[in-house]
C-alpha cells in the first residue's frame, strides 16, 4: 500500500534522509530507492512503499512529487491545472487613486469645488499600473495589480 509523506531531512553528501509519513512517523530512505533523485529536497512531497529494516521504519519505491500543484497569489490558493489563460497588461490609473469608491461621485464633486489639487500629484495625473489577469476553467477572472503581488514572480510560477 503506497503512502504519502514529506521529506523532513536530507543529507545529500550521505545519500539518505527521512520522510515523515501520513501517520507522523519518521522513515529512513536511501537515494537508491528514489525514482527521481534529482527532485529530492527538504519539504518535498513524496509517495513511497512503507517497509521496515533492522533500524526501524523505512521507505522504498520513493517518488518525489513535482513542485506544488498550487500557487498562492495574494493569499489565495489557486490550482495550477485550473488556470486556463493569464495575461499581463498595463492600465492607466489616477495617481491620486485613494478616493473612497462608495463616495466617489460625491467626493469628486466636492474636490472640484473646494480642494485645490496638491502640487505634487496634479489633478488627473495618471500612472501606469501593471496588472495580471488570470482566467480559470471555471470561467472566473482574477485580477491582481503590482501593488498587491510581484507580477514577474507570479508569472514564473504560472509557466511551470
Amino acid at each position: 500500500m503506497a503512502m504519502n509523506g514529506t521529506i523532513t531531512t536530507w543529507f545529500e553528501d550521505k545519500g539518505f534522509g527521512f520522510i515523515k509519513d501520513e501517520n507522523g512517523d519518521n522513515r529512513y530512505f536511501h537515494v537508491i530507492k528514489v525514482a527521481n533523485p534529482e527532485l529530492i529536497k527538504k519539504d518535498a512531497a513524496v509517495t513511497f512503499q512503507p517497509t521496515t529494516n533492522t533500524k526501524g521504519l523505512s521507505a522504498f519505491a520513493v517518488k518525489v512529487l513535482p513542485e506544488s500543484k498550487y500557487i498562492y497569489i495574494a493569499g489565495e490558493r489557486l490550482k495550477l491545472s485550473s488556470i486556463k489563460t493569464y495575461l499581463v497588461y498595463s492600465e492607466e490609473e489616477p495617481v491620486d487613486n485613494k478616493i473612497d469608491k462608495e463616495n466617489a461621485v460625491l467626493s469628486v464633486g466636492l474636490l472640484m469645488n473646494s480642494i485645490r489639487p496638491k502640487a505634487t500629484a496634479k489633478a488627473g495625473e495618471m500612472r501606469s499600473v501593471k496588472k495580471l489577469a488570470i482566467t480559470t476553467f471555471q470561467k472566473k477572472t482574477l485580477i491582481y495589480s503590482e501593488d498587491e503581488i510581484d507580477i514577474e514572480e507570479t508569472v514564473k510560477m504560472l509557466k511551470l
